[in-house]
């Protein structure tokens, strides 16, 4: 139940629904959700543990506003990890880890139009982490995990802005096309043109919601 209780809670922090800064009640949510405190507890801990939630003593946890030279370096570090797993992925995936990444980008291209995008966007993380996974590096998988999740409200922000079918698809089948071939030099470049302007749009959204949060105060 903590897991579920945590995604829900995640969501709402995508959605907008608890924004930055926002006071996460314990009891209140615990109530509104018609669960007991103890789940609920739990849930907020996994998403501290994320980087989502900020926990503070004697006082209701709050959700995470980290700074943009904070995002700014995690997103640095977040696409080195990939380009290496893509590099380490092309020598040591096996081939059904290279049909079920396949397949995760055929579910995308049928559903790109028709799912909920946030629904969408978990299934792209997804992509992403397999691909950390398919290096067969545990210290990289781990690493890119705690990564994602740190940059999980970043990245989906971003994402809904520049939400594009053909881009979304055409880069991510690069990804999927190089591995197929053993393709280092293909994987890096395609790991690149996704990723590349990661940083410059992340800076972008964040920067509009400032300037939002003060035109309303």
């Amino acid at each position: 139940m903590p897991e579920q209780i945590a995604r829900q809670l995640r969501r709402d922090i995508l959605r907008g629904k608890l924004p930055p800064g926002t006071s996460i009640k314990e009891r209140d949510n615990a109530a509104e959700m018609g669960v007991s405190r103890t789940p609920m507890r739990e849930a907020i801990r996994i998403l501290a543990q994320e980087g989502l939630v900020i926990l503070r003593p004697a006082r209701s946890p709050i959700v995470a506003q980290p700074s943009i030279k904070e995002i700014s370096d995690q997103v640095e570090v977040l696409i080195a990890l990939e380009k290496l797993s893509a590099e380490l992925a092309c020598k040591n995936a096996t081939e059904a880890e290279i049909d079920a990444l396949a397949a995760t980008l055929d579910y995308m291209d049928k559903n790109f139009e028709t799912a909920d995008p946030l629904d969408m966007f978990e299934t792209d993380m997804g992509f992403h982490a397999s691909l950390a996974r398919m290096s067969h590096n545990d210290v990289i998988a781990e690493l890119h995990r705690t990564l994602l999740e740190r940059l999980w409200r970043a990245r989906y922000l971003a994402a809904r802005r520049r939400r594009n079918r053909e881009r979304v698809i055409v880069q991510h089948g690069s990804i999927v096309d190089a591995l197929r071939n053993r393709d280092r030099a293909a994987a890096l470049a395609a790991i690149e043109a996704h990723l590349g302007h990661l940083d410059r749009d992340i800076r972008n959204v964040l920067a509009q919601e400032a300037e939002a949060a003060l035109a309303t105060e």
